[in-house]
């Protein structure tokens, strides 16, 4: 499906917008790399309340497995942005609450990482992530999903501007459209279950003790 997604990204028919071009086509892959980073941060927390409700550490090896891979997707993001960006808004930073809060998501979540490295008692760290955890999730909310909805914003959909849906996602882009975010949010869980599976190899002494 990903295949598809990026031979028809680079290959396919897109309608030939005013400023937008032939840029159009990174919407396969800046919005879907957002979709997946959501999805992925929103399994984490899920992850971390069942870890703080049962003080079971393989869930938060799944938490911080997510959020890592949540985490790359969100710089993925960023990068693809900025591209769009510069050819579509003539910087590759525009002043946009929409990419100050998603760079702040980003930095609140390496955080995360580097909390957790500094804690040194596995049951501890996983407590304290947990709880970072939550907090870091409810900051995405309010920097990626409500700040930008009130405030001016270039993005479609936000600060009032109106949605692809609304003038340039035509039928045939929807065909990809969809698969892209789809595919997307697989290609991050399989790469958080490939993490998950280190993580549990890398402590399985410690796993041990803890079951015994």
């Amino acid at each position: 499906m990903l295949t598809y997604v990026v031979v028809q990204g680079f290959l396919g028919e897109v309608p030939r917008m005013n400023i937008l071009n032939e840029t159009i086509r990174n919407l396969y892959f800046h919005v879907g790399m957002w979709f997946a980073m959501i999805a992925m941060m929103t399994v984490s927390v899920v992850f971390a309340i069942m870890n703080l409700s049962t003080g079971k550490l393989q869930y938060d090896f799944h938490s911080t497995a997510f959020a890592d891979v949540g985490v790359l997707f969100g710089i993925l993001g960023l990068i693809t942005g900025m591209l769009w960006g510069k050819y579509t808004w003539g910087s590759f930073w525009p002043d946009d609450p929409k990419i100050h809060g998603a760079a702040i998501t980003v930095l609140i979540y390496m955080a995360y990482f580097i909390l957790k490295s500094g804690v040194t008692d596995s049951e501890k760290k996983a407590r304290i992530s947990g709880a970072y955890n939550i907090f870091s999730y409810v900051l995405l909310v309010i920097f990626l999903i409500i700040y930008p909805r009130i405030a001016p914003s270039l993005h479609p959909g936000n600060g009032g501007n109106p949605g692809f849906n609304t003038y340039d996602l035509n039928s045939s882009m929807r065909l990809v459209f969809y698969p892209a975010i789809i595919s997307w949010i697989l290609l991050g869980v399989w790469i958080s279950q490939l993490q998950f599976r280190v993580m549990k190899l890398e402590n399985r002494t410690l796993l041990k003790e803890l079951d015994s």
